[in-house]
C-alpha cells in the first residue's frame, strides 16, 4: 500500500481465502454448473419475489379486489385488519384536528390581546385629540366669561348637541391673569 501497511488489507482468516480460491478454480473448470454464490443469490431472488407477490395480493385484498378466492376466516381476518387500521386513521385524524383547534385558540388569544392593545392605543389617541381640542378652545376663548363660552358651545343645532354631548369644565386662572 502507499502507506506501507500491507496488514490493513489482509484477511483475518487465510483459510477462507484459500477455500474461496479453490472453489472458484473448480467452478471455472465446470462452466455448465452455476457457482454457489449464484445459487444463493437466485434463492434470495425467488424468496423476495414471493414476498413481493404476497404483499401485492394483500394490498389488492385490502382495496377490495380479488376477494372471490378468500375463505370466511380470511375475510374475517381481513375485516379485523381493516377495522384496526381504520381506528388508527380516525385517531390520527382526531389528533390532528385537536392540534389545529389548539393552534387556532392560541392565535385567537394573540389576536384578542393585540385587539385590546390597539383599542387602548385608539382610546389614548382619542383622549389626546380631545385634550388638544379643549386646549385650543381655551386659547381661542381666553378672556371671555364662562357664560359666553357656554352659549357658544350650545348655540348649534339642539339635535347635534343631543347626539354628542361632551360637557367640559375647566377651572383656573387664564395665562393673562398671571402677569
Amino acid at each position: 500500500s502507499s502507506t506501507g501497511k500491507l496488514f490493513e488489507f489482509s484477511s483475518s482468516s487465510m483459510k477462507q481465502i484459500i477455500e474461496k480460491q479453490c472453489m472458484h478454480s473448480k467452478n471455472i473448470s465446470k462452466p455448465d454448473q452455476p457457482s454457489e454464490d449464484l445459487l444463493l443469490e437466485n434463492g434470495d431472488y425467488v424468496r423476495l419475489k414471493k414476498q413481493v407477490e404476497e404483499a401485492n395480493r394483500q394490498l389488492r385484498n385490502m382495496r377490495g379486489d380479488e376477494l372471490q378466492g378468500l375463505t370466511i376466516e380470511e375475510l374475517q381476518q381481513l375485516e379485523k385488519t381493516l377495522e384496526t387500521g381504520l381506528r388508527r386513521v380516525l385517531q390520527r385524524k382526531g389528533d390532528q384536528i385537536m392540534e389545529q383547534i389548539n393552534d387556532l385558540r392560541k392565535k385567537e388569544s394573540q389576536l384578542m390581546e393585540e385587539n385590546t392593545f390597539l383599542r387602548q392605543q385608539v382610546a389614548e389617541m382619542s383622549k389626546m385629540g380631545k385634550q388638544m381640542v379643549v386646549e385650543s378652545e381655551n386659547v381661542m376663548h381666553e378672556g371671555q366669561s364662562s357664560e359666553t363660552i357656554t352659549n357658544m358651545s350650545h348655540s348649534g343645532n339642539p339635535r347635534e348637541n343631543d347626539e354628542s354631548s361632551d360637557t367640559t369644565l375647566r377651572l383656573g386662572l387664564s395665562c393673562a391673569g398671571w402677569k
